[in-house]
């Protein structure tokens, strides 16, 4: 018995810490997006829902053990404290604070502090989707996606209350709550392919979950901030099974986003009906990968691929 409870002891605490909810992150953040707005005329809004995004609601690893929740890299200059881990790139440097505070702060200052931001701040301070595109297109991230990531958080979890309450227009007793199972059908239904109906159906859990196919491999839509660990155990699938499937080096970093494909069995060696595929901007191999349902091993192997090295827009890859 002591020596299970010495175990449990050396264990990290963060195995065991509850999840946040998108809805208790916003809570608890709120306040300190509301005084940046008002410090640094960046919109509340915006402030949320990239820390909603960024840090999947205070959940990654990231978030949970650098505090670190707008996934700041070090860059240049950066002389605090730091946290390695792999992104883009293997074992990439990271910005560490003592307190998520300190991170909302420091996220302020880094775009105030950087010309590639300028132009945000020419826009009208309400102009939330103005932001969000205004953010990508300044390369805050590499997700083609991203812009319409946040405009949708922030349609869905009415962020734009708390800019509201910055400008004085609105009290913070007047704010509408959100119903969460409205949010969680809405991104079930943004986030899921529009042709979804040509994966074939599979299965259908007990709970009304479907199961499809592609390239005869098992798979399903995540569902906002479901992790690999409690999507392994809810299919009853060993959990380092589960991160091979899913091409996982670091499944504690991860947090899934609605509409995200996560297989269900082992990738195949071969897509025999798919055409030869030409790279977009940002994309890995690992999601090129998953797009076919081909291990990335295969296709490196197809293509004269290296280990380690990445693909390029543009770049044509064979599938079969």
């Amino acid at each position: 018995m002591k020596k299970v409870l010495l175990l449990f002891a050396l264990l990290p605490l963060s195995l065991f810490a509850q999840r946040i909810t998108p809805e208790e992150y916003i809570q608890t953040y709120k306040d300190i997006a509301i005084r940046e707005m008002k410090t640094h005329k960046i919109p509340a809004s915006i402030t949320l829902a990239q820390g909603l995004l960024e840090s999947g609601a205070g959940n990654s690893a990231l978030a949970r053990e650098a505090k670190n929740h707008f996934g700041i890299k070090c860059h240049k200059g950066w002389e605090g404290d730091t946290y390695y881990m792999d992104d883009d790139e293997k074992n990439e440097c990271f910005r560490k604070y003592k307190n998520p505070e300190e991170s909302f702060k420091d996220h302020s200052e880094f775009l105030c502090g950087r010309s590639r931001y300028a132009a945000l701040f020419d826009l009208d301070i309400t102009d939330y989707e103005g932001w969000a595109k205004g953010l990508k297109a300044a390369g805050y991230a590499t997700n083609p996606k991203y812009a319409q990531l946040l405009i949708d958080r922030i349609n869905l979890y009415e962020l734009t209350q708390y800019d509201q309450i910055a400008l004085g227009l609105l009290k913070e007793s007047e704010v509408e709550p959100v119903d969460p199972e409205v949010v969680e059908e809405y991104f079930e239904l943004a986030y899921a392919p529009e042709d979804k109906s040509v994966f074939p159906l599979a299965d259908m859990t007990p709970d009304g979950r479907f199961i499809y196919e592609n390239n005869k491999v098992r798979f399903v839509f995540a569902k906002e901030g479901e992790t690999p660990e409690s999507m392994a155990q809810a299919f009853g699938i060993k959990f380092k099974k589960f991160c091979e499937y899913n091409c996982l080096k670091h499944p504690e970093e991860v947090v899934f986003h609605s509409g995200d494909v996560v297989y269900l069995d082992k990738l195949r060696n071969r897509n025999w009906k798919a055409k030869p595929y030409t790279v977009q901007e940002g994309e890995t191999l690992r999601d090129v990968a998953l797009r076919f349902a081909v291990k990335p091993r295969s296709i490196q192997h197809m293509n004269g691929v290296k280990e380690g090295e990445r693909l390029f827009k543009g770049q044509v890859l064979r599938l079969r």
